[in-house]
């Protein structure tokens, strides 16, 4: 099977859909609003005429919100659809910014700049079926001195939900509908895979960075997954037999 196909045309249509989602808000966005959460922008607090490359960046909002914070951006996405609204998006709102129709293996054989940071968030990593890979590529995009920032939703909470938490060579091929409130019943293929805490913070190890943070946190700046409740001031949480589940975990990395 090809998974980056089938993925690809599963992202193409989940594109179409979530620009008009209030989940994304684009009329928000394009009259101001900051579609980053406090937890990147903690990791992250000066962008400023920094170069920033963003893995796996959907049609570009957290992108342009870097650009806003004066980041020299570039966004990679695997949907041709995505890229395209990206520019839209970049062009409508007169913001600097490069964005890239690629995978993310297949970006290293192309990429032929070096940035101060990478940047990659919420529910990228479960679409990758190899994280040295991965880590090396991210190794490969930063300058020495460079930093990764990786803010990703917790492995815990997808055993809760039924899947693996180790990784397994074989994926999880499933027909699903998305996460955003106008999905309408529609479903398309996805293939994914299970990854470890341990995987993820190993494979950056291997490819020569430095874990300099790893934090996880008890609530969601979204509403995605079944059984959350809303927190004041705080976001989503998911009580297990009444404690708090992990839902979001952080890295910082450097070079």
């Amino acid at each position: 099977m090809d998974y980056i196909k089938v993925n690809r045309d599963t992202w193409n249509k989940r594109t179409d859909l979530h620009t008009q989602s209030s989940f994304y808000n684009i009329p928000m966005f394009k009259s101001g609003r900051n579609s980053l959460n406090p937890i990147e922008l903690a990791l992250l607090p000066d962008v400023k005429d920094k170069s920033l490359l963003h893995l796996q960046c959907h049609f570009g909002q957290d992108t342009l919100s870097w650009a806003r914070l004066g980041a020299c951006v570039t966004g990679v996405d695997l949907s041709p659809t995505a890229i395209e609204y990206a520019n839209e998006l970049k062009q409508n709102l007169n913001l600097e910014a490069t964005f890239i129709e690629s995978n993310v293996y297949d970006f290293d054989a192309i990429n032929q700049q070096l940035f101060d940071i990478v940047y990659t968030s919420y529910g990228v990593l479960n679409w990758l079926p190899d994280l040295n890979r991965w880590a090396k590529v991210i190794a490969n995009s930063l300058q020495a001195g460079g930093t990764l920032c990786l803010v990703e939703f917790h492995s815990f909470n997808e055993l809760l939900n039924g899947y693996s938490y180790f990784h397994d060579s074989e994926p999880t091929i499933e027909e699903e509908g998305t996460y955003t409130e106008n999905c309408d019943g529609t479903k398309s293929k996805t293939v994914t895979w299970s990854h470890s805490i341990s995987d993820i913070i190993n494979s950056l190890i291997q490819a020569g960075l430095t874990i300099e943070s790893f934090d996880e946190y008890p609530y969601s700046p979204y509403d995605c997954f079944e059984g959350l409740e809303y927190v004041h001031d705080k976001g989503y949480q998911l009580l297990h037999k009444g404690h708090q589940v992990p839902l979001v975990f952080s890295i910082k990395a450097r070079k």
